[in-house]
């Protein structure tokens, strides 16, 4: 009899393992679909988009033309950069998708906390894109200029310039899900808010720390990641206070 019953906990669990794998690839298919999906419907539009993102260095340097050290990087360059914003773009797909992979394993209380952080992290997301365009590049950018010898001739590559500018957009998307992360380490019982206030000195730090490994170095772009996600951690203590009270008061109920 126990040997009947161990069998079909086994089937159980690998049947509940299966379910759980399709679903999973079920959701990666829509991902890729959707991110596949808009980079064919912007690749006509590829040379327009590489314009429109070179235009905070193109306008401030001397003679307002980049150069293509390479023989493909007129064509790739641009490509590379189109499925970049395509993945941007589907970023609410893909949260979204993974939001429904998850939610069946939470309660109802947990769903209807979690759909409001997941609408936030997504408009943060895209916060600290915008952010980083029309703040940071136009800074950055001048302050290189400014600093640039009068006897050397700032010639800029497009693609060490697409490296450049992925490496900060991630950087302050990512940056800018402080407030949801805040909120998150909180409702899981990881630390208090309480606590959480208390390291406020050493969260500053780690803020300009993180600046400075995460953008290139100079204090201007360090400075502007540091202090807005120190900002952005003050508003997620916020944030935490709010949701973990509404979510204690909530009642327990069953996914």
């Amino acid at each position: 009899m126990t040997g009947t019953d161990d069998n079909e906990d086994e089937n159980l669990a690998e049947g509940t393992l299966l379910s759980h794998l399709i679903e999973l690839r079920s959701r990666l298919v829509k991902i890729t679909a959707a991110v596949i999906g808009l980079f064919i419907a912007l690749l006509p539009f590829a040379q327009r988009i590489f314009e429109i993102v070179a235009q905070p260095l193109v306008k401030v340097l001397p003679g307002q033309q980049m150069i293509a050290t390479d023989v493909a990087s007129p064509l790739l360059t641009p490509f590379k950069l189109t499925f970049f914003v395509a993945l941007f773009v589907a970023m609410p797909v893909v949260l979204y998708q993974v939001w429904a992979f998850v939610a069946p394993g939470l309660y109802l209380k947990e769903k209807r906390f979690a759909f409001p952080l997941l609408a936030s992290s997504i408009l943060l997301f895209y916060a600290g894109i915008a952010f980083a365009y029309f703040v940071v590049f136009p800074l950055v950018f001048g302050f290189f200029t400014a600093i640039t010898p009068s006897s050397v001739e700032m010639m800029t590559d497009i693609a060490s310039y697409l490296d450049f500018i992925i490496k900060i957009i991630m950087a302050f998307g990512i940056a800018f899900e402080v407030p949801v992360a805040t909120v998150l380490i909180v409702w899981t019982g990881l630390t208090t808010r309480e606590k959480l206030g208390k390291a406020r000195p050493y969260v500053f730090l780690i803020c300009f720390v993180v600046g400075m490994l995460l953008t290139p170095p100079d204090i201007i772009s360090q400075t502007l990641l540091a202090v807005p996600v120190y900002v952005l951690y003050e508003l997620g203590l916020q944030m935490s206070r709010f949701f973990v009270r509404e979510s204690r008061d909530a009642p327990d109920q069953g996914s």
